[in-house]
């Protein structure tokens, strides 16, 4: 059975029923999807997936707790939509609107979303009891914005969005990517490992395997590590060549944007798998 779901960015999503598993296929070459759980799924595009991927990944590498990351979240998705913005209100920029006039770095400082999302977090944690806030409070105590209630309306979906790169879900990040890749081979891979320890720091080793196409293994400790690694992978498929990530019996592919469990060669569940494309 097929189930056809109309959603309000004007775009569609497709959904087979096999047996009992719902499997999404996404219609634009740049759409990705969160599983929200009871929240619905949450569409963005390719950019927007890999901003919020950093987001999360740098305030795991930073020891934050799942709610700070979902604070981030919300107020990057109030103050840019997740994009990384190039201006806005006065001499605001990137993803969370910082101002260079207030003492949040130099403009190309704060146009680098790692530096940004670090900063953001140094000042959230200073907030004392900002754990215990509502969501757009504690937002609201870095920010200083002149509309401090707005953070809230996206609480629900940054918290589905956290789950999802903390690892709390299981498969929840899917992106179908069917233009040809920004990179192929070895540059590839080798780009990708550098975007890792961007994001990750010290706090993990992604080994290159320099096979025909190459591939990229990340070790874990646990599972669910494991899927933080994957849904990070995923979000950052487009700009890295990312043609296949594999975890346990999961795997996901940038040609039908789904994962999919497999039963042949299931990967150790002590890595993932990440296969960029081959060179042309």
């Amino acid at each position: 059975m097929v189930l056809v779901i109309a959603v309000t960015v004007g775009a569609v999503l497709v959904v087979d029923r096999v047996g009992k598993q719902l499997r999404l296929r996404l219609p634009s070459a740049r759409a990705c999807v969160v599983d929200g759980g009871s929240g619905g799924e949450i569409l963005l595009d390719a950019d927007q997936m890999a901003n919020a991927a950093t987001i999360s990944a740098i305030g795991l590498s930073m020891r934050l707790p799942q709610r700070g990351i979902t604070v981030a979240l919300a107020t990057a998705w109030q103050e840019s939509k997740l994009r990384n913005l190039s201006g806005g209100d006065r001499d605001s920029i990137g993803l969370f609107q910082q101002r260079p006039s207030q003492g949040w770095g130099t403009p190309a400082q704060i146009s680098d979303p790692r530096y940004a999302t670090r900063t953001f977090y140094k000042a959230l944690v200073k907030v004392k009891g900002w754990e215990n806030m509502r969501v757009t409070d504690a937002a609201q105590t870095v920010q200083r914005s002149a509309h401090p209630e707005l953070y809230e309306q996206w609480a629900a979906k940054a918290e589905s969005l956290a789950k999802a790169f903390t690892g709390e879900a299981v498969g929840a990040v899917s992106c179908r990517l069917s233009a040809e890749p920004a990179t192929r081979g070895p540059a590839a891979a080798d780009e990708l490992a550098a975007e890792v320890r961007l994001d990750w720091g010290d706090r993990i080793t992604a080994a290159v395997t320099p096979s025909d196409p190459p591939s990229l293994a990340l070790p874990v400790k646990d599972v669910r590590a494991g899927w933080q690694y994957a849904h990070w992978l995923v979000a950052y498929a487009k700009d890295r060549g990312i043609k296949r990530v594999r975890f346990t019996d999961r795997e996901w592919t940038a040609k039908d944007g789904a994962w999919s469990k497999v039963t042949v060669n299931p990967v150790d569940s002590g890595q993932v798998l990440a296969e960029v494309y081959g060179a042309a």
